[in-house]
């Protein structure tokens, strides 16, 4: 037992759970002080009445997607669920913002206090009339606190309601080491973390689909997590994706959530039943233009057991990997790419991390919250075929032109689903066409 690792997770989940409840205990106090100033009786009952039933439906919509039983208290089809994720996501932020401008507030007041007492050392006490509050600092300070509260629930909402929703192609072209000549110009289209759910209906995934279909590609696959908890219809899920045309055949694999939702032998027996393929340690060998390429995939790449002991990722990959043709793995978690290229595969396709969901730039940094899971947070990445995968500290992204050696290749899609909050801000649902090039 790692107990250190134990122990961080414990205190990572409490200061979540913390910040939740002082969150939601800061909003609740703040709507009584607000309705307190109300003229009648019935007008303020009924509005803390009717924040008290939403609340509720939350803490129950909460409960539907914890749980793992497969009963639902609340419908599916709902807006509630997806309104209890926006919720919790814009009052976790508008309180942490609030927080801060009351912190800098603070911090301001404090440090003039300490000029000024500076500034009237050695002299006779005499009223200051800076002493008495400043009307405009007051004013500003209540616009700044005003503004920090109301920017995350309308950021929230936009990315709900549009972004969200703003499916994108994107168009790569990745050049193969040891790519045959037939096999220059090979679609690959990638779709992934589709999370049907409450979030994410059944529609929207018809249209991903269609979309996809557009691309004319000549082989289609999905990355896994096709649904997010035990009570989602993985089936509904599959039936749609069984929609996706190509030449080659459409592949998969499973992702962290069929695991979670003990559904990877239903995933593989959902793919087969309509004509697809999912891979499940597994290798395929697929012909294009007379020329064959070995297309591999795994479930979901544990780097930890439960109890944080370190694991290696990919075990029992090495024979699956061909050395007489290109390799293609599909491997929801895109950490599992230093393994692979050290095990020699020369592309990686993977999902998992939603491009972070939100993206902000400073300072021209990009910043996500998947960097504090993933060094591959979206996009491509190369480091050199064979090169021993000792730690995370290993995976520098090399330019291979650079070290003249042959490459091993990562993409890593952003995603069509969420999971948490229904929200993308900075990172659009993706939808890819992948074409292969001789390197």
């Amino acid at each position: 037992m790692n107990w250190g690792w134990l122990l961080l997770r414990i205190g990572v989940g409490l200061a979540i759970l913390s910040l939740l409840f002082l969150s939601q205990r800061f909003w609740f106090r703040a709507l009584w002080r607000m309705t307190a100033g109300w003229g009648t009786n019935a007008l303020r009952i009924a509005a803390r009445l009717l924040y008290l039933s939403a609340l509720i439906l939350v803490i129950l919509a909460t409960y539907d997607g914890i749980r793992m039983g497969h009963g639902r208290i609340i419908p599916r089809g709902t807006m509630i669920t997806a309104l209890a994720g926006l919720w919790y996501f814009s009052a976790l932020l508008s309180y942490i913002a609030v927080k801060f401008v009351h912190l800098f507030d603070r911090a301001w007041h404090f440090a003039k206090g300490l000029l000024k007492g500076n500034s009237s050392a050695g002299r006779s006490a005499s009223p200051d009339p800076d002493v008495v509050a400043n009307p405009s600092r007051r004013y500003f300070f209540q616009t700044a606190t005003a503004a920090a509260g109301a920017a995350p629930f309308l950021s929230a909402v936009y990315g709900f309601a549009a972004e969200r929703l703003n499916y994108q192609f994107r168009y790569i072209e990745i050049p193969v080491a040891n790519l045959p000549g037939p096999l220059n110009g090979l679609k690959i289209a990638q779709i992934s973390d589709i999370h049907l759910s409450g979030y994410m209906p059944r529609s929207q995934v018809r249209r991903a689909v269609d979309m996809a279909n557009e691309l004319d590609a000549d082989l289609a696959v999905v990355t896994g997590d096709f649904i997010t908890g035990a009570g989602d219809p993985i089936a509904d899920c599959i039936d749609e994706v069984r929609r996706l045309q190509a030449p080659l055949g459409v592949w998969g694999c499973n992702g962290n959530h069929e695991i979670y939702a003990g559904v990877e032998a239903e995933a593989k027996r959902l793919f087969a039943r309509n004509g697809m393929r999912l891979l499940r340690s597994e290798n395929a060998q697929l012909q294009f233009r007379g020329a064959s390429f070995n297309l591999i995939g795994v479930d979901y790449q544990r780097e930890r057991t439960p109890s944080g002991r370190r694991v290696q990722m990919l075990p029992g990959a090495e024979s699956l990997v061909r050395k007489d043709m290109p390799n293609i793995l599909l491997s929801h978690n895109p950490n599992s790419f230093n393994r692979a290229a050290e095990l020699g595969v020369e592309l990686s396709l993977a999902g998992h991390t939603h491009g972070g969901q939100v993206q902000v730039e400073i300072l021209d940094h990009r910043l996500s919250p998947a960097r504090f899971i993933t060094d591959y947070v979206a996009g491509l990445y190369t480091r050199p075929l064979f090169e021993p995968a000792r730690s995370r500290a290993s995976a520098h992204f090399i330019s291979a032109a650079t070290l003249q050696r042959p490459a091993s290749a990562l993409y890593v899609n952003r995603g069509l689903g969420t999971v948490g909050a229904p929200v993308r801000l900075g990172v659009p649902p993706e939808i890819t066409l992948i074409t292969l090039r001789s390197a």
